[in-house]
């Protein structure tokens, strides 16, 4: 099943570049392994899979001695200050940074294990209640205060984008992600690269490369429907 819809995912990539006039080389697909055994893993492993993306810590620590070392792990869910030092040596980019407190303590990490961290700003792109991320107005600002920590490489921008039906309804906000990156880009910060955007899930990945998405984010798309742990 696994490689079957591996395929499908990235000759919807290949399809949703060629709409765009874009190269294939420059959409990294993530596949968000969260929840899922590491069995599991390992088949899109064999099936070329290198970028893997966990939501927590703790999962991702267990699943990081289990593969194989050049598995290169994201850590694209919300991140609390507790947890920083398990993982500032172990991931190729964390995608969730929203507060210079978190950021702060990424870098303090960071120069203790003398390792250079990359990270993605998370923007609120549309307003949600539920959603962790800045303000697309309060981008810059924070930008400016965390590219003058030590160990910390700003990378880009990272949005989640609303729970739709039609994908075509999350157009405009990953446009606006576009955006907001080439604006912050043109300000020329010291530290602050916005090559980098991390938008598009299972249900939308498509227009989000359409839109210019460097990392799509799938997880159902490749491994099927979530699995919880029965409490």
């Amino acid at each position: 099943m696994i490689k079957e819809n591996l395929a499908q995912v990235r000759e919807n990539i290949q399809k949703a570049c060629s709409n765009a006039e874009r190269d294939r080389e420059e959409v990294t697909l993530i596949a968000v392994s969260k929840t899922k055994p590491v069995a599991m893993l390992r088949e899109a492993y064999e099936c070329g899979c290198r970028d893997f993306g966990e939501n927590k810590v703790q999962e991702l620590i267990d699943k990081y001695d289990q593969m194989p070392k050049d598995v290169r792990w994201h850590m694209i869910g919300h991140l609390q200050r507790n947890k920083v030092k398990y993982i500032v040596d172990k991931v190729v980019l964390i995608h969730s940074v929203d507060s210079l407190r978190l950021a702060e303590e990424i870098s303090r990490e960071a120069v203790k294990k003398q390792v250079e961290v990359s990270i993605l700003l998370e923007i609120n792109i549309a307003g949600e209640e539920s959603k962790f991320g800045v303000k697309p107005e309060e981008a810059e600002n924070l930008a400016r205060d965390i590219a003058r920590l030590p160990g910390i490489r700003i990378k880009g921008l990272m949005a989640i984008a609303p729970y739709v039906e039609n994908p075509e309804e999350n157009r405009q906000y990953f446009a606006l992600l576009k955006q907001l990156s080439v604006d912050i880009s043109a300000k020329n910060i010291d530290n602050v690269n916005m090559n980098v955007l991390s938008m598009g899930m299972s249900g939308d990945y498509m227009v989000a490369v359409e839109e210019g998405a460097v990392c799509v984010r799938v997880g159902t798309g490749i491994f099927g429907e979530r699995q919880y742990p029965v409490k």
